[in-house]
């Protein structure tokens, strides 16, 4: 319900003032759009970070301090 109402006032605001059928129009296709982007959009988002934090901790877990590493003399 939030999606319809949400559609509605930016379809609304796109539109501009006497154009109620296509304010109604753009505003369907940006809820719809909504539905099916946010999501994918999350789930790209969330597995971006994942890998991120991954790479930093492997990263961090192979470096060792000068001084632990073997002399070349």
């Amino acid at each position: 319900m939030f999606g319809k109402i949400a559609g509605a006032w930016l379809g609304s605001k796109a539109a501009g003032r006497n154009n109620g059928a296509k304010g109604a129009l753009i505003g369907f296709g940006a809820a719809a759009l909504a539905r099916r982007s946010i999501p994918a959009l999350a789930i790209l988002s969330a597995l971006g970070w994942g890998y991120r934090k991954y790479k930093e901790r492997r990263a961090g877990a192979a470096a060792y301090p000068p001084e632990a590493a073997p002399s070349s003399s």
